[in-house]
């Protein structure tokens, strides 16, 4: 049996991930063998964002494991702390992000759908990631870019 502590697995951090977005993951999900579930741990340290403000197609939940964290909805802003859990309903009435305004490391457990195609849209700026599970297919794009009928350049 394969196991992880997610309220001790080391997080990794990105590099590139600009200001205000730095937060550090571990797959627990993938540690343990699972597929069907995308399952992270996120550290969130002060002033930092896990994610820009979005909605999937799929459900997602969160789960604070330590601290606490401000969570944006479609009805506005809530703080959450440790041991609450929350589910965000698939579409534009689940958008959401969450953010660490407080002065000490919080620690949260987000988990999905692992399936692919995925798709998720950044309201706030206007944008739609696809991930259609080839990476060499993956794309980000502005919604105006998709504004193209259907046989354009088709002959």
């Amino acid at each position: 049996m394969r196991r992880a502590n997610v309220l001790s697995e080391p997080c990794v951090y990105e590099e590139t991930d600009p200001e205000g977005f730095r937060s550090g993951f571990a797959r627990v999900g993938k540690a343990v063998g699972g597929e069907a579930l995308a399952v992270k741990v996120y550290e969130l340290p002060p002033g930092e964002r896990v994610c820009p403000y979005h909605y999937e197609y799929e459900e997602e939940w969160l789960l604070v494991l330590d601290g606490a964290v401000v969570v944006r909805t479609v009805d506005g802003e809530q703080e959450l702390e440790r041991g609450e859990i929350v589910c965000f309903a698939p579409g534009p009435q689940g958008a959401h992000s969450a953010a660490n305004r407080r002065e000490t490391t919080a620690r949260i457990l987000m988990f999905s759908s692992a399936r692919e195609p995925a798709v998720a849209v950044y309201p706030d700026s206007d944008k739609i990631g696809v991930w259609p599970g080839n990476d060499d297919d993956k794309v980000m794009l502005r919604r105006a870019d998709g504004s193209v009928d259907y046989w354009d350049g088709e002959r």
